[in-house]
């Protein structure tokens, strides 16, 4: 497909590319740092658009985090169960396949999580580790801010919901983030495996610097066709590359490579998070319904994050108002709405219908 036969119905298509922001790699810090990659990882990052880091973590920095999935697994089973959508709260299971349970009795348990928008502090604590952020640094500058954009993602088996098709990030942000780049640390909380839905990424398709022409949607995720990749992006089968992950290890990588997520097969739940970081002089990228916050600066030092006032907006409550508003409505939001909408869905042709594209189009129907 070029960019003349390309619909007039997806605006998200700039056919403008920015090579040299996702592939020059920026001057490196002089001080020697813990977490600092050797430089032949920043260099893989620019050349590959990613990089695998093994032992990034100890299992003793990242349990925090396992800790706290089992406590939002158990807040969620706890409000399901009070609200009787539940007849059990499954305590006799665990990390593992709790969550498998959940969703097996209550269709939806897994959206409930995916759409968390308030940053629990054992998160918020991971964001601002030490060594991750000196890693950042290596591939941002010395300015680092958090991005508005973060995901748990609880990967159950065999669960559509979160097989997550080809796309680009930034197909997903507003049109400032095509010309920005944007840091991915993709954090397992277990061994990712290709048995248990690993990532894939489309290796080199990073040097155009270009957002390609995706469709919406598969559930609620964007795609974007095998052929998009061939022929907009001279990737080939031989660019696809699996990014298994020890637990301990990072996946680091652009907002405009092509990625996607392999079908978990295991029969335990996947647990990882994805953190965001870019430069605070760029736009955030977010459509203008929440910024990011500052990390680190050589210009102004950080003594203490503003989470604060980051996680005064959250993120799918204020899409959710912007499509509701947006539309002439002003409704209270249903605690248990299981339907992912977002601008995304306005910004790519719809040729996939699911509850969640039928829930943006009533949508916007509604006056």
């Amino acid at each position: 497909m070029d960019a003349d036969s390309v619909p007039m119905t997806v605006p998200g298509f700039t056919g403008v590319g920015y090579p040299d922001v996702f592939t020059a790699m920026p001057p490196q810090p002089k001080e020697k740092k813990p977490g600092q990659l050797p430089i032949d990882k920043v260099k893989e990052f620019f050349e590959k658009g990613y990089t695998v880091v093994e032992n990034f973590f100890t299992p003793e920095e990242l349990q925090p985090c396992r800790d706290g999935c089992d406590r939002l697994v158990e807040e969620l089973a706890q409000k399901l169960y009070k609200a009787g959508k539940i007849k059990s709260l499954y305590e006799d299971h665990g990390f593992d396949d709790r969550l498998i349970l959940l969703e097996k009795e209550w269709p939806g348990a897994v959206i409930l999580l995916l759409k968390l928008g308030r940053l629990p502090p054992f998160f918020r604590d991971l964001w601002e580790n030490e060594k991750l952020l000196n890693t950042v640094e290596q591939l941002l500058g010395p300015e680092v801010a958090a991005n508005p954009i973060w995901n748990l993602r609880p990967k159950c088996p065999g669960h559509a919901e979160t097989l997550v098709p080809w796309h680009q990030d930034s197909a997903y942000f507003d049109l400032d983030s095509y010309q920005s780049l944007i840091v991915t640390a993709w954090i397992p909380f277990r061994d990712s495996t290709k048995e248990n839905g690993c990532m894939e990424m489309a290796e080199g398709g990073h040097w155009k610097g270009l957002v390609g022409v995706h469709k919406c949607c598969d559930n609620f995720y964007l795609m974007m066709d095998e052929e998009e990749l061939q022929t907009r992006f001279d990737l080939k089968p031989e660019n696809y590359k699996l990014c298994p992950v020890p637990y301990g290890g990072v996946l680091f990588f652009n907002n405009v490579i092509p990625h996607r997520s392999i079908p978990n097969t295991s029969d335990h739940v996947r647990w990882s998070i994805d953190l965001r970081w870019q430069s605070p002089e760029r736009p955030w990228g977010f459509y203008g319904l929440k910024p990011g916050t500052l990390m680190r600066s050589a210009r102004s030092p950080v003594t203490k994050v503003d989470w604060a006032a980051y996680d005064q907006v959250d993120r799918y409550h204020a899409q959710k108002k912007y499509e509701l508003q947006r539309k002439g409505k002003d409704e209270e939001l249903d605690e248990f709405d299981t339907s992912l909408t977002g601008p995304h869905m306005d910004k790519w042709e719809i040729v996939r219908h699911s509850p969640h594209t039928d829930q943006f189009l009533r949508d916007q129907k509604a006056k």
